[in-house]
């Protein structure tokens, strides 16, 4: 896998903040976004009183720098459940940032871009990434960016939605539109959409191919109001989206579970062959965490894995590849609302898997887990109402 930008989404746990006694929201929420760069300095994306905040550490997070506001007006922001502001970093020094911004209406929201080409000193004047300006759903927004230096932001949009009950047709979900920028985020071209009909409110799941297409998977409604997964590489401008199905559970709700998945690419250069997946599926069943790998040239799924307890509420999971190895990760709640982090491994691109070990265990309030790999070391990572914590796993 190439991690030259690693972009962890680290999505609080509760519906509300670490220190939600104060009303002003003036204290930092859980739900962050990291990354790290070339220099081995990881990068701190957060929400501090309605401003997206960026600072820096040059050890893994002990420490980190006087934090730099990227928005200079407030803003009603929010950073809980699978919503958090997204950071990713260009190859010579560039630091991108986007967020969504609450709207009055409720469920509206806009989602806004900056950047810093100055090593995170100043952040330039915020910009709205899309062209639609109703007062509707933009949320749920992800940021990529290629090895290439394309960026590439993603979001769930209610426009058809709205559309659609304006004209009286009977609609599930959003839709999925994406915008993307060749010249380091100075301007977007016009968006466009990459799917109908997703999950209203689940995390779009992203990651990086060999060729550097940054490819979605998001929770999908099918046909009779099936809850499964969809994938989808973002095309070029001359091509059309290929949407394929990546899971089977057929799971059937009125209404959306705010349980986004995890992607990772399997295998690396020319030993690519798709796509590892983790998820939760509410299947009646056998309800509970699944793995699957997808072969990204046939578009076919291998028999999905359970794993995890799901009595213990188990859920949330990060995935990390590294050529053949494979590291899973997940939340469950223990005895005595002790929260614990799980986690397991394969050395064979998910073919086989290593028993369950815990690897985190606090009674502190958490962010859900996230992976993180730099040089020759993976990390779990995981933020608390105690501050962060970062754990070398094997």
């Amino acid at each position: 896998m190439r991690y030259l930008i690693i972009l962890l989404s680290i999505v609080f746990v509760t519906s509300a903040s670490a220190h939600e006694a104060k009303p002003n929201g003036a204290e930092k929420q859980l739900a962050i976004s990291l990354a790290t760069d070339q220099l081995g300095q990881l990068w701190r994306a957060e929400i501090i009183d309605g401003f997206v905040v960026v600072s820096m550490s040059q050890d893994l997070g002990k420490t980190f720098s006087k934090s730099v506001r990227v928005n200079s007006e407030k803003q009603k922001l929010s950073a809980k459940g699978e919503v958090r502001p997204k950071i990713a970093l260009g190859t010579k020094g560039e630091v991108y940032v986007a967020w969504m911004q609450n709207l009055t209406k409720r469920f509206a929201g806009y989602i806004w871009f900056s950047r810093s080409l100055d090593g995170g000193k100043s952040f330039e004047k915020p910009i709205i990434v899309h062209q639609d300006r109703a007062e509707i759903g933009h949320a749920f927004e992800e940021l990529s960016v290629s090895a290439d230096g394309k960026i590439t932001v993603l979001w769930l949009d209610a426009r058809d939605l709205v559309a659609d009950k304006l004209a009286g047709k009977k609609r599930s979900g959003s839709s999925i539109y994406y915008t993307t920028s060749t010249d380091k985020g100075a301007s977007f071209a016009a968006e466009a959409k990459l799917a109908d009909y997703s999950c209203e409110c689940c995390r779009i799941a992203t990651t990086t191919k060999p060729d550097g297409k940054v490819v979605a998977m998001w929770r999908h409604v099918f046909d009779g109001g099936e809850r499964d997964h969809m994938i989808a590489e973002i095309p070029n401008a001359d091509e059309k989206a290929n949407l394929h199905r990546a899971t089977f559970g057929r799971w059937q709700l009125d209404g959306c579970p705010h349980h986004g998945g995890a992607l990772a690419t399997g295998g690396e250069d020319v030993h690519w062959w798709g796509y590892h997946m983790a998820y939760f599926d509410g299947k009646e069943k056998n309800p509970g965490l699944y793995y699957s790998r997808m072969d990204g040239e046939a578009w076919v799924t291998s028999p999905a894995k359970q794993f995890g307890d799901n009595s213990k509420q188990a859920g949330h999971p990060a995935l990390l590849s590294s050529g053949e190895k494979v590291w899973l990760a997940w939340q469950e709640t223990h005895a005595g609302n002790v929260k614990k982090v799980m986690g397991m491994s394969s050395n064979d691109g998910g073919k086989t898997w290593s028993d369950t070990t815990s690897l985190l265990s606090t009674s502190a309030k958490v962010d859900y887990p996230q992976l993180l790999k730099f040089k020759d070391a993976t990390y779990l990572v995981v933020n608390t109402s105690e501050g962060l914590k970062l754990k070398v796993i094997p």
